[in-house]
């Protein structure tokens, strides 16, 4: 078995593979992975610019449009929702379609919001068409969940942590790219419809090279056990919880950070789009970041510290919010973008080594373990994913709430404040906070409570 190659079937299948061998590893399995996670990166990239299209369309819709600052908020909060919502059958289409087909389908998908959205950008248009028109472009937010299930079964355990946050952050950084685009566009005085112009043939170059480069895995198999065992870990409520406070927080004030400058501080579109791209570029190159610390000094340490961090950030943009500080306000809040990043990485890191850990304890060793592992964490992925994204549908509420109410977001990142300390209790309590000691009787439990509590996850 040391050292074999994938063995393949028609459709670019490959029936054999096991990355917890290191002899298969150096042979051909790190080659075969790295290449399906580089095209997986550039399809799960365009789903994010979708996805994200509306938090740049609407700096373009002026007041001719007619739309409130209120339905701004609105709209991005429900293509958020839709985002969030589908990730969860995206993540279980892998195991159906395969995850070469699958990033083909998903990647072609992509053209029925931007499309629509080409239609229908014009003043006059009722804000009920562009709320369904959004709606369509929530679509883009599915990708991640498919791309990181598919990716987490291609890479061994000691592994996952950078690869998954390679994949990840490579998705993330769509959000900035369609901002800078946007920006470009806007300076140059020309309309939406050219910015849409330009992602129609990326859509098509993303599907074409998936389905020349990517491949499938037959040993992802459609598993409802597995998604109903994951359903049922009080692990992946939990990871959720955690994932809304740091990727919640990366997509939210990715949507909602333009709209907060033009509403409270009186930026125009232009000089929001100066502005807006710089803090999702660098939460989106920093997630590998996260991933590789937590591989190195385990994800719960990094994700509580980083907690602290967040907490800290937010603080300081209450401060400058009541201070009408724009320089301290974009400063801080770009400080908080790079650790919302950050805690992306060794998050998603958590979610494999918590379930490794917890076949261990159940007495499974080796392949076995391994094979556990990956079942269970790649079923919690794409419920975690949702969960988490929702993170970003509150945040807009919020901010919107805050608005309407008090004329600025500082209401709004009061209750962020609470909820990064609610994230920081729950991650020194689950996965920090070492075990009572046990009688001699319950030695081996405390030893398995032990390992799945303890930071390595």
């Amino acid at each position: 078995m040391t050292g074999r190659s994938p063995t393949r079937r028609s459709g670019r299948w490959i029936e054999r593979w096991d990355p917890e061998d290191e002899g298969f590893w150096k042979a051909s399995g790190e080659k075969t992975a790295r290449r399906n996670l580089w095209f997986s990166v550039f399809s799960e990239h365009i789903g994010f610019s979708i996805w994200t299209l509306w938090s740049v369309l609407v700096l373009f819709m002026g007041p001719e449009y007619g739309l409130t600052p209120a339905d701004k908020f609105l709209l991005t909060s429900m293509v958020t929702l839709v985002g969030a919502v589908v990730r969860v059958p995206y993540t279980f289409a892998v195991a159906v379609f395969g995850g070469r087909n699958w990033t083909i389908i998903s990647a072609g998908l992509l053209l029925v919001p931007t499309v629509a959205a080409f239609v229908v950008m014009e003043p006059g248009t009722s804000f009920s068409t562009f709320l369904l028109v959004g709606l369509l472009a929530g679509i883009g937010g599915g990708n991640f969940a498919s791309s990181m299930t598919n990716i987490n079964a291609f890479f061994p355990l000691r592994k996952k942590g950078w690869a998954l946050g390679l994949n990840a952050g490579g998705g993330n950084i769509g959000v900035p790219v369609i901002q800078l685009a946007a920006l470009a566009i806007i300076g140059a005085n020309g309309g939406p419809r050219v910015l849409l112009g330009i992602y129609i043939p990326l859509i098509l170059v993303a599907a074409v090279l998936a389905a020349l480069f990517m491949d499938n895995l037959a040993s992802v198999r459609n598993d409802t056990g597995a998604a109903k065992d994951a359903a049922k870990d009080a692990h992946t409520w939990i990871m959720a919880f955690l994932y809304v406070g740091t990727f919640g927080s990366f997509i939210g004030y990715s949507f909602a950070f333009g709209q907060v400058l033009t509403n409270q501080f009186g930026r125009t579109p232009l000089q929001a789009a100066y502005l807006t791209f710089v803090g999702p570029l660098l939460g989106s190159l920093i997630r590998p970041v996260g991933g590789r610390l937590a591989d190195r000094y385990g994800g719960a340490r990094i994700t509580l510290w980083n907690y602290v961090g967040m907490a800290a950030a937010t603080v300081c943009l209450v401060f400058a919010s009541m201070q009408k500080s724009l320089p301290l306000f974009v400063s801080v809040f770009v400080v908080l973008f790079v650790l919302s990043g950050l805690g992306n990485g060794s998050t998603y890191k958590m979610i494999p080594g918590i379930f490794q850990a917890k076949a261990v304890a159940e007495g499974l060793h080796g392949e076995e373990a391994a094979a556990y592992g990956r079942r269970l964490s790649g079923a919690s992925m794409g419920l975690i994913g949702a969960v988490g994204a929702l993170g970003g549908v509150g945040i807009n509420l919020a901010f919107r709430q805050s608005f309407l109410s008090y004329g600025t977001g500082t209401g709004a990142f009061v209750a962020f404040l609470a909820f990064y300390g609610a994230c920081f209790v729950v991650t020194w309590a689950v996965y920090l906070r070492r075990p009572a000691a046990q009688p001699e009787t319950t030695a081996a439990a405390s030893e398995a409570k032990a390992q799945l509590s303890y930071a390595e996850v």
